[in-house]
């Protein structure tokens, strides 16, 4: 939820940091050299000053009801770090007499930040006390009463620190009619017209419209008559009928765009998310690259064939790429038509049985992610006939493209892996595999690969 720009905390978070700043300065000064003198309290000054410059263009101060607690801390994180580069490039190039010594202002540096975000955590906790107490509420009105209605609805009231009480809903529509009947019918408070009149008369705070894009011009007409009025007025677009991944608003010269599909990580999350891949996988093939060599050896002694399948498969935005799998089967098929594997295939070989029911088929993708052509987790990459079966007959298929194809995936660790003979079982895949895009973290990702470990040793499933 979008966050009000007043806050009747801010003087109080403001004369907390700055004493803040100051203090763990002053400790650290007593801690490092035993003493503290005017040059350093007059660097420490300079910081709270840059502190709380940066700090307004942030919204540090403003109200965070409703915004959860995680940004408010990122945000403080930001604000502190960026102003401590600032005044060391400030102290290092024009005041070089008046910079403190390296390791003093490292500690006070990290002394401080880990002050700052408890104090913030702190402070979150006591007002959310505060306001469950029945103090610093605000009353708060949704238009209209459909379902993206109602989520705006759960939502607040799963947030009792917010300090938000949902009054009820308003809605012109027939009670028979396209209203959300989980929508408490003694929580309907009147038509739209009766919305606008309480409003003025200062009985919400808040007033959340949740129309969807169709209701344009029904939006911007109770907006224009919301204006006369002193409440905080939210737009809430249903942009869930887009099945939106990772949107977020940007800027596009003088405008403001919505995106509705995006990648899931930053740059930097790419760079950290590769790191990983490699990482993992120079300790994975370290460890069982020899035992790979004597499966190899195995495959090529036990049926005719290469030890390597090579597949086509489509990976990251759409293009082709080249799946390597030990040879489980007696056919390579990588055509037009690709047959998923069945229990009791008379196409696996003895040994490839095994290989495909302990997943060890899949140890050449290693190499994959070393060549950068998969990731360690993401979306399971299907043949390249699958695809174009599957993208014309479920909606968002080919958003699974949007990052590299994994090892495992959400969608595995699920129990969503193997045969996939009906279209449910593919739109079940389809759903974690967006969900997971939505979701991403180097969190997930290392739950994801403890699942996959636990679920080969001790779960069976319907791979063949």
């Amino acid at each position: 939820m979008i966050q009000e720009s007043q806050n009747k905390f801010a003087p109080i978070l403001r004369i907390v940091e700055s004493a803040l700043i100051l203090g763990t300065l002053v400790g650290s000064c007593l801690l490092v050299s035993g003493s503290c003198n005017e040059n350093a309290l007059m660097v420490g000054l300079a910081a709270v000053v840059l502190y709380l410059l940066l700090a307004e263009p942030s919204s540090l101060y403003g109200s965070w009801r409703g915004a959860p607690l995680k940004d408010e801390l990122l945000r403080c994180t930001w604000v502190w770090i960026s102003s401590s580069m600032v005044l060391a490039f400030i102290l290092q190039t024009f005041l070089p007499g008046a910079e403190l010594p390296r390791n003093l202002f490292l500690v006070w540096v990290g002394t401080d930040l880990v002050g700052l975000l408890a104090w913030r955590a702190s402070f979150r906790f006591l007002v959310g006390r505060f306001r469950n107490r029945g103090r610093n509420r605000a009353r708060v009105a949704i238009a209209p009463a459909d379902l993206m209605g109602l989520e705006v609805g759960k939502t607040i009231e799963a947030m009792p620190d917010s300090g938000l009480d949902v009054a009820g809903w308003f809605d012109d529509r027939n009670p028979e009619g396209d209203r959300e009947p989980s929508v408490p019918k003694d929580m309907i408070l009147g038509d739209l017209e009766e919305l606008v009149a309480r409003t003025r008369e200062g009985e919400f705070q808040r007033v959340y419209l949740a129309f969807p894009l169709s209701a344009t011009e029904r939006t911007r007409f109770l907006i224009q008559r919301l204006a006369d009025t002193t409440a905080s007025v939210y737009l809430v677009p249903d942009f869930f009928t887009f099945n939106l991944v990772n949107s977020r608003m940007l800027h596009l010269g003088n405008l403001t765009a919505i995106s509705v599909f995006e990648l899931p990580y930053s740059e930097t999350d790419w760079y950290v998310k590769r790191t990983f891949d490699i990482l993992f996988s120079l300790g994975f093939l370290a460890v069982f690259g020899i035992p790979m060599l004597a499966i190899a050896a195995a495959v090529k002694l036990t049926s005719p064939g290469p030890a390597i399948f090579k597949q086509k498969r489509y990976g990251l935005s759409g293009q082709p790429i080249e799946v390597w799998k030990f040879r489980s089967m007696r056919t390579q098929d990588n055509g037009p038509v690709v047959k998923q594997a069945t229990k009791g295939d008379p196409r696996i070989t003895p040994l490839g049985a095994f290989l495909r029911k302990s997943s060890i088929d899949e140890f050449p993708q290693f190499i994959n992610v070393l060549q950068g052509s998969m990731s360690i987790v993401g979306p399971r990459p299907h043949a390249i006939a699958h695809n174009e079966e599957y993208r014309r007959k479920i909606h968002g298929y080919m958003l699974r493209h949007k990052v590299k194809p994994g090892i495992t995936g959400w969608a595995q660790v699920h129990g969503w892996r193997g045969e996939t003979e009906t279209l449910d079982k593919m739109e079940q895949r389809v759903k974690y595999d967006i969900d997971y895009l939505r979701r991403w973290s180097l969190w997930l990702d290392l739950k994801i690969c403890f699942l996959t470990a636990w679920q080969l040793v001790f779960k069976r499933d319907n791979v063949y």
